[in-house]
């Protein structure tokens, strides 16, 4: 099996996404990319854009590889979108997608903007996306859904993706912050060897004051019990997140990582750097929107 993850927070922008192959298939998960709108009261520096294009470009090469597709869940960076967001995957860039499978979370206990999200790539595939929680096809196979974060505080369910090949065991576990025992336990009934999840958002702690410590919790009980925890999204959001990731790797004698150590980078922590990288390189008034016309470029700020 060969895992390359294609975005994350330590790529420098807000993404999931990675590819994985087997000798039956070559499965593409979460095949999006976003920025966030606003950090520091500011939008998203050029570098920030850059990586974003970076991971847009291998997704859409992944996708002309793939045989399998697999959506979590129905959140922008995690997603092709329509092309209203200058900085996510559109639609309308996919290649031809006449022989892959899809594979998707189900219309239940999600968001109605996640509902229209849903509907509106269904349109523009031409055809009913399927729901896939609790299917299994060979080597691969779908979680029932679980809480997006902390259980039955309204942020909706995503469904988890499970992919062998011999003695080797990966689980994409999406967006559920390791903030729901539950979820964990799920987790380790797929007896994985790896596993790649979002961490707690501690960016967000003064509205999620349960994440740092519960998650960590939650956190120690998944890396003592698996060769390989690679935790990164939310948790990449800022430089405490880094921070509690190497915390918890030194409680463990497991492989604890973030994604781009997973694939032999350097972390990028852009988003959580916006301010310094206005400080460091000022951005021209206009710029966004003369970049969302097409009329700008990033490439004087690299």
């Amino acid at each position: 099996m060969q895992i390359e993850i294609l975005g994350c927070e330590s790529f420098g922008a807000r993404s999931l996404a990675c590819f994985v192959k087997t000798d039956e298939r070559t499965i593409l998960i979460d095949p999006g990319v976003a920025l966030a709108r606003f950090r520091s009261g500011l939008l998203p520096h050029p570098i920030e854009v850059a990586a974003a294009f970076r991971i847009k470009e291998k997704v859409l090469s992944a996708f002309g590889q793939a045989t399998d597709v697999v959506i979590s869940h129905f959140h922008g960076d995690h997603m092709p979108m329509r092309a209203e967001d200058p900085y996510q995957l559109p639609m309308e860039a996919l290649p031809s997608l006449d022989e892959i499978s899809f594979w998707c979370k189900g219309p239940e206990k999600i968001s109605g903007l996640s509902l229209k999200r849903r509907r509106e790539l269904s349109n523009f595939l031409g055809f009913p996306l399927p729901a896939s929680e609790g299917r299994k096809s060979d080597n691969l196979e779908f979680s029932s859904p679980v809480p997006h974060g902390t259980r039955d505080k309204g942020f909706g369910t995503v469904m988890m993706t499970r992919i062998c090949e011999g003695d080797e065991i990966f689980v994409h576990s999406s967006d559920i912050q390791l903030l729901d025992r539950e979820t964990v336990l799920k987790i380790l009934a797929w007896e994985p060897t790896i596993v790649f999840a979002s961490g707690p958002p501690l960016y967000l702690s003064h509205h999620v004051p349960e994440a740092g410590k519960e998650a960590l919790e939650n956190a120690l009980f998944l890396a003592r019990n698996v060769d390989t925890l690679i935790l990164d999204h939310h948790l990449l959001r800022s430089f405490e997140g880094y921070g509690w990731l190497k915390e918890l790797a030194g409680k463990v004698e497991t492989r604890v990582l973030c994604a781009a150590e997973f694939m032999g980078k350097k972390p990028e922590l852009l988003e959580a750097q916006r301010k310094i990288l206005y400080e460091k390189t000022p951005v021209p008034s206009g710029w966004h929107e003369a970049y969302a016309n097409g009329k700008a470029g990033f490439g004087e700020f690299l």
